[in-house]
Order: C-alpha cells, then structure tokens, then sequence
C-alpha cells in the first residue's frame, strides 16, 4: 500500500486538527486524506460491547455516511468496527452510483494507535483493507512502531480532533471512549451521548456521561438534524424506492404523520401488503414508526 505523510504546513493537512494542543506533525496515512477535511463524526466505544451496542453503532454509521458525513473512529474492536462496518456499507452502494458524485455519500476514517503498516488487531484485517480502498488510514506514529498500551489514549485526541462531533454509543466506567469525550469537550466541540440500560455494566461510562451534561442521543436521525444533513440523506435513500415505497414515503411526507388504518385508506392497498412494504421502508431506514404511527426518518 502507499504510504503517504502530510505535515502540519501542508493546506492538505486538516483544517480543524490544526486547532487542537499538541497536533501530530506529520501525519501518516492511506488512503483518501480529502475525507479529513469534510464533516467528520467520531463514533466511539468499548471494546466488548452488546448487540443492542453493536446495532447502534453501525446504524449510526451507516446513517451518518448516508447524510454525507465522514465516521472517524480507532478500528478497534466493538462499537469502532461497528461504526466503519456501517459506512463502509454505505460507501459500497455508492461505487455503482451514476450521479456523478451530486449527493455524494461520505466515508470512513480509522486512526490507529500504532505503525500505520501494521493491522491492530490482527482480526481486523479484511476492515482494515477495505477502509485502505474506500477510505482513510491514519496515524502519527512512523512505520514499524508497534502497538503500545499509552498509544491508544494519545491517539484519541486525534479521532475527536479531526471531528465536529464525538458520539458514545457505548462505554463501560474506564472505557478510552470516555477519554476520547474529554478531549472532545475540552477541544470545544459536541458531544453525544447513546442512552443504554441502567442495569448493566456495559452502560455505566456512556450513561454517566449523560448525568455529566452530554446531550442524549436518543433517536439516531436528531444528529442528522442537529447538523443540518437530514436532507441528503433522504435524498440518497429515495433513489433506491420502488413505486410503492415511493408512493407511501410522498404521502407521509406531505401528511407528517399518518396510522397504518390512513395510508390504507389512502393508498387503496390492503393491510397486509403495507405491512410488508411499511416494515422494508423501516428496514431501509426511510420510515420508524412509534406509538402506533408511521413517521419520516428525519
């Protein structure tokens, strides 16, 4: 692969990592170094983490990716494999887009903690590869240098540096999330927080964080409202809708809000077949529903 470094000097060097104490200078990477200086989102967690997290994390990605953003995480396992496996899969559906890049979708970036010639953990290989091709490796440290333990909390000064916003998805009490979050707070930029079940250790770290003043992530979509990118989104998921889908996507976005009892009214379609084009819609991320109603993804 080749190998490239770009010093703090350079106007290829990203914009807000410059803003940030102590920036790596140089910079290694692989990859496409443009994706640095777009909207970038740090997805961050814990090493061992829940399917309920794990779900979180790729839906956000992928989310995120979709609206045009850029998910920047350590590559580590968990909740950061989750989160580039998520906009990753975006990426992927992009390749075979003939928009010629009009809503372009946006990508991943793993910043590592240890030579960037070297793949930890070694699980990681066949990511680490795909994030080489269709997205953007990092690191501050020179080739060969292995992986050390004090590494990985200097290294996430850069993931939350490079990043408007840090989202926990999931974080024990000691998780390096929470060190990422610090610096996130302390560089002056957003911070997130997904809610988790009080009952379980998984949770303590993410929650606390919560309790401490972090804002509540508790519909993955509000990010994307937050940060103005609702909009692409739904653009780009709209291209793929058959005219079914579309016609029930048209009708909710012009009532707002609509039971299964209005759209069948509405569309003339028996309850069974909406069910079934209402529960793809959900799958693609289009529609939710809640309490009994259908509603827009916003």
């Amino acid at each position: 692969m080749d190998i490239k470094k770009v010093y703090i000097k350079d106007a290829d060097y990203p914009l807000l990592l410059k803003e940030i104490k102590n920036p790596p200078n140089p910079l290694y990477y692989i990859g496409d170094l443009t994706l640095a200086k777009r909207r970038c989102v740090a997805v961050v967690g814990s090493r061992k983490a829940t399917e309920y997290g794990c779900w979180a994390a790729k839906r956000l990605g992928n989310c995120l990716a979709e609206s045009g953003a850029v998910v920047v995480s350590g590559m580590a396992k968990g909740i950061d494999t989750c989160a580039h496996m998520g906009a990753l899969e975006s990426c992927s559906s992009q390749l075979s887009d003939e928009s010629g890049g009009k809503n372009r979708k946006g990508g991943t970036i793993a910043v590592l903690g240890c030579g960037i010639d070297i793949c930890y953990p070694q699980s990681n290989r066949r990511l680490r590869d795909q994030i080489a091709a269709h997205g953007l490796l990092l690191s501050e440290y020179p080739q060969g240098t292995e992986p050390a333990r004090y590494h990985f909390p200097q290294r996430n000064r850069i993931i939350s540096g490079l990043s408007e916003t840090t989202v926990v998805v999931q974080a024990k009490e000691s998780s390096g999330a929470l060190i990422t979050a610090e610096l996130a707070a302390d560089q002056g930029r957003n911070v997130y927080a997904i809610p988790g079940n009080i009952n379980s250790a998984y949770n303590l770290g993410s929650n606390k964080l919560l309790r401490d003043g972090a804002t509540p992530l508790a519909v993955l979509e509000d990010l994307l409202a937050d940060m103005g990118l609702s909009g692409l989104r739904f653009q780009n998921l709209q291209k793929n809708l058959g005219k079914d889908e579309f016609e029930i996507v048209s009708l909710l976005k012009k009532n707002g809000e609509m039971t299964p009892d209005q759209l069948c009214r509405a569309t003339g379609k028996p309850a069974g077949l909406l069910n079934g084009i209402v529960t793809i819609l959900e799958l693609k991320g289009v529609i939710y529903t809640s309490l009994g109603k259908i509603f827009i993804a916003k």
